[in-house]
Order: C-alpha cells, then sequence, then structure tokens
C-alpha cells in the first residue's frame, strides 16, 4: 500500500507526540503497577474497562489486572489497545481524545510484564480515579447529565436473517430554538451492541423563514463502536427549532440470537440565551468518485485497491475531527488538504484501519485546520481483498459500493464549521506562518 507523502506540518497542522509519564526503563529502574502501571491505565484504559462499561474485563485493582498482564503486553505491544490507529509520524497529532500510548509508556508496560507483573509499594498507588454517576455516559464528567435523551422505537432483530435498516422518527422536546454544544449516542443495552453495525441520527426541522417545509439538516451524530461522542468547539454548534425530530436510521444484523433494542441519544444545550456564532455540519468527504451516499466502487478478488475522491470547500472553514468509514476489506484512509495555491497539506492518515473500532480523531482546538474558500478536500481509501486480512469474508470475491457489511464504503466523517472571510483573514493575521503558506494564492 502507497504511503503519504511525509510533509512538513506547517502553524495550521501542528503536531506533538502524545506523552503522559511512565518509568524510564532505560535506567534498569524496577516498573511496578503501583508507581507506574496503574497512572496510565487510569488515564488510558479505564474509561471503558471498569464495571459496567463495555470492555470485557475491568482493569481497575491490581488484583484485576494481574491475569490479564500478558495479554496486556500482547496488546499494546502490537498497538491494537488502546484503539488508537493513526499514524504517529504526519500530520495533526494533537487530540482531545487521545487515548495513544507513547513508546515509552508501552516499554514500561513491557517491562512490568517481563519482570513478573510485580505490585510494588501500595503507598505509591495513585488514588483511584473517581468516575461520575454518568449512567453510562462518557460527557457526564465534563458536562454532567445531558439536557435531555431522545429514544428511538424499539426494534426486535431475529436470531438469522438479512441485515435491516431501520429508520423510525422521534420527535425531540424543544419548545423553543436551543443551541447544543454537545451529543452523545449509544444502543439502549449491551446486548444491542452486538447487533448494532452502525445508528445514524438525522435532525429533521423546518428553519426559521424557511417555507420549503420540514428537511433534513444534515447529522446530529452517528454510533460506531468507539465513536461515542461530538464535542463542538468553543462559539460552534447546532440549532434546533420547536418541531424538530430524529430521523434514525440503525443497521442491524443478525447474530445468531434474538435482541430487541433502541439507540439513545444524549444532548448537551448551551444555555438559555447563549448562542454561538456558527452551525457545525457533519460532513462526509468521500474517498470514492461520486458522493458518499453512492460511491462508485470495484474491489478486484485477491487485491489491494486505492480509491480517492475529492470535494471542494465553498467557505472559509475548520475541520473539527477525522473519522475514517469503511467496513471489512477497509485498511487505511488519507485525510488531505489541497489549497487553491495547489499546495498539498496532509490533515491525517490512518494506517491501519480496524473496522471493529471507528475511531473518532477530535483535534484539539488549536490544531484544528483552518483552510481558505476553494480548498479541495482530497480522501484516500485503500482495501485489503486479499486472504491476508483476516476481517475478510471471501478474498474470492468481487465487492462494489453497498450498506451491507460484507458491502463497502469509503468516507470519512468530519464536523465542518464554515466561517466568514472576515473570519479567515483575521486568522491568518494571527498565525504568520500558515499566512506564508497559503499568501500565493
Amino acid at each position: 500500500m502507497p504511503t503519504p507523502r511525509k510533509q512538513f506540518v506547517a502553524a495550521m497542522f501542528l503536531a506533538v507526540p502524545a506523552w503522559l509519564g511512565a518509568a524510564d526503563v532505560s535506567s534498569n529502574q524496577p516498573v511496578t503497577f503501583a508507581k507506574d502501571i496503574a497512572p496510565i491505565l487510569q488515564a488510558k484504559c479505564q474509561n471503558c474497562h471498569r464495571a459496567g462499561q463495555m470492555a470485557p474485563m475491568s482493569l481497575v485493582g491490581y488484583e484485576e489486572v494481574r491475569p490479564w498482564a500478558k495479554a496486556i503486553k500482547q496488546r499494546v505491544l502490537t498497538r491494537q489497545m488502546p484503539p488508537w490507529h493513526v499514524d504517529p509520524t504526519i500530520g495533526i497529532q494533537k487530540f482531545a481524545n487521545d487515548l495513544s500510548l507513547s513508546d515509552m509508556q508501552i516499554a514500561a508496560i513491557a517491562k512490568w510484564v517481563d519482570d513478573g507483573a510485580p505490585l510494588g509499594n501500595v503507598a505509591d498507588m495513585p488514588p483511584a480515579k473517581q468516575w461520575a454517576d454518568d449512567g453510562g455516559w462518557k460527557l457526564a464528567e465534563k458536562f454532567g447529565q445531558p439536557d435531555f435523551v431522545v429514544k428511538s422505537e424499539p426494534y426486535t432483530m431475529a436470531p438469522k436473517g438479512q441485515d435491516v435498516w431501520f429508520k423510525p422518527l422521534t420527535a425531540i422536546p424543544v419548545t423553543e430554538p436551543r443551541w447544543v454544544r454537545a451529543v452523545e449516542i449509544r444502543p439502549g443495552t449491551a446486548a444491542g451492541r452486538k447487533i448494532t453495525h452502525h445508528a445514524l441520527a438525522f435532525l429533521q426541522q423546518q428553519e426559521p423563514g424557511s417555507n420549503t417545509g420540514i428537511v433534513t439538516q444534515g447529522l446530529l451524530m452517528e454510533w460506531a463502536v468507539n465513536k461515542n461522542y461530538d464535542v463542538y468547539r468553543e462559539n460552534t454548534g447546532k440549532l434546533l427549532v420547536p418541531g424538530a425530530r430524529v430521523w434514525w436510521e440503525m443497521h442491524y444484523h443478525a447474530v445468531g440470537e434474538e435482541i430487541r433494542d433502541n439507540v439513545e441519544l444524549a444532548i448537551y444545550l448551551y444555555p438559555k440565551g447563549q448562542e454561538p456564532k456558527y452551525r457545525t455540519y457533519l460532513t462526509p468527504f468521500p474517498a470514492t468518485p461520486g458522493t458518499a451516499a453512492l460511491g462508485v466502487m470495484d474491489i478486484p478478488p485477491n487485491s489491494i485497491t486505492e480509491s480517492e475522491g475529492y470535494q471542494t470547500l465553498p467557505a472559509p472553514a475548520i475541520l473539527e475531527n477525522f473519522q475514517p468509514h469503511m467496513h471489512l476489506r477497509g485498511k487505511a484512509m488519507l485525510l488531505e488538504a489541497i489549497l487553491p495555491d495547489g499546495a498539498k497539506r496532509t490533515i491525517s492518515y490512518v494506517d491501519r484501519f480496524n473496522f471493529n473500532w471507528m475511531t473518532n480523531y477530535i483535534f484539539d482546538d488549536d490544531a484544528m485546520p483552518v483552510l481558505p474558500k476553494g480548498t479541495i478536500i482530497h480522501t484516500v481509501a485503500w482495501y485489503d481483498n486479499t486472504a491476508a486480512n483476516k476481517n475478510n469474508p471471501d478474498p474470492t470475491q468481487w465487492v462494489g459500493w453497498g450498506d451491507r457489511t460484507v458491502d463497502e464504503m469509503g468516507h470519512a466523517w468530519v464536523n465542518v464549521t464554515y466561517i466568514s472571510q472576515e473570519d479567515y483573514q483575521e486568522w491568518l493575521t494571527k498565525h504568520p506562518q500558515a499566512n506564508a503558506a497559503v499568501a500565493a494564492r
């Protein structure tokens, strides 16, 4: 598979390594659970690996962690865990939700296991991390309980049968215009995760001053494994008006047992009277000719195939995140900006895409790319339709675009905030390196 060009990243694409302190294994000092490993698990693992969360085992106390020590070493050395698959050498490296481990953290875990996984001095143990009474909502620690939760109509999936796309409507309980600052989505039960390939929550409403009736205003949120929430940057959000509805699309597949479930959407509002300046739009940038909704794709048997798509920004814009979406043959995805002067900037590159983890890479506020009108977003996807791909159901089949899990897709979900030309010019004056990069236009 080709590797994207490794470019210098200017001010608009800042890159710094992920870091959290860990033992310096080169000093031959002992590595213990209490002093060195517990802080790593608290920061990077326990959000999922604790009682009541989605992971299959808890990694909170030493007695819980010790039986899994060798498996933990294997998973972190191969970078299967934590599920963070962005290339750490190119593109943006500052993320608000960074789960990645540094090389020193990985080395510390490996040395701890090789030395027999000692507990160490219990006095070195950090205080247990206190988790909010969150009812399972990951954003509760930041925002508290959601302002309200919208629930879809439940659906019963048979033990066997074809994939199902369930598309009910649910009213959103607002009686006056309100702005959304964050959203989180999830299947209603742990069992529901087994059958839910993805869940989309489209916003339908009649916009103020519009005579066109209720129309779809884009996505509020998409759920897929390891993609749970969006927090909109300061002074941006999504507008809800009275009469708004969620038009759901749940993609369910049979797993050998009957499961009945629904999907829940938690909505966190700005305080009354606080109106952000800009609306943000969850946008699918296609990695195929055509659109993200109906791409053109033809993947031959026993092949590694490249596909690409282009989309032009109609106004200056801020890109807030990068979340690749492919299916079982997905291998890698590149998001690149082609500036109006022809210069190219790598925004992000996931080189080890894993269908089981639809990770959403949320850029830090000071790392979000700010791009001029006319920038072309170039999205490239690679697919592995060979026997070497352990997720591949049948490498002898031709594969085309389609909604089923055994079909393929290729697009990048990105929250896009369009800004005024005046705001863009003001941003340029504050970022002279970026100004030099685009001054030739």
